[in-house]
């Protein structure tokens, strides 16, 4: 099952923290910091994408320091639709993070400093996504499907979160 019907099915779940508002939030979130960006839906889709194989590989990297729990708390500490630097430097180091920005801005077309403005925007948000999954009266519980589903991926290293955001767009009817 795709990351997206695994949102889907969240959002379904009652048991489930996702709702239309929040997937509706995400993407209007990103729909702005397009607007902000000249309008390039594609190309902020585009830094998502890139952006979401990094922060799987991050996630893997905490699972297997912490364990479940503490990647859990990482996305329930961190995940939102507001800029928060400390999301960024808690997953990566700061040269992972002038990794990450170069090869967003030589992917997209961005410049290096807009990527830098993105980078506390969009790692929120792709956390934000991954809440679909907790469980709303235990959100510490390291059982949430969406956050495992993206976490035990194939590793083609195709992390489309910009497939998500455009499915979730139709989705929510948008």
């Amino acid at each position: 099952m795709g990351l997206f019907d695994q949102i889907v099915g969240a959002i379904n779940n009652p048991n489930q923290e996702g709702s239309d508002s929040q997937l509706s939030n995400i993407l209007g979130t990103v729909q702005q910091l397009s607007g902000n960006l000249g309008g390039d839906f594609g190309a902020t889709q585009a830094a998502m994408s890139i952006l979401g194989g990094h922060v799987r590989s991050a996630l893997q990297q905490k699972r297997e320091e912490s364990g479940s729990t503490g990647t859990q708390e990482i996305i329930n500490q961190f995940a939102g639709t507001t800029p928060n630097p400390l999301a960024v430097t808690s997953l990566f180091s700061p040269s992972q993070i002038i990794d990450i920005v170069q090869s967003i801005s030589e992917k997209t077309g961005f410049d290096v400093s807009q990527v830098q403005n993105l980078l506390p925007t969009l790692v929120p948000v792709i956390l934000n996504l991954l809440k679909t999954g907790n469980n709303p009266q235990n959100p510490e519980q390291a059982s949430n499907n969406v956050l495992n589903s993206f976490l035990d991926a194939d590793g083609d290293g195709d992390v489309d979160v910009a497939d998500v955001m455009g499915m979730a767009g139709r989705f929510l009817g948008g």
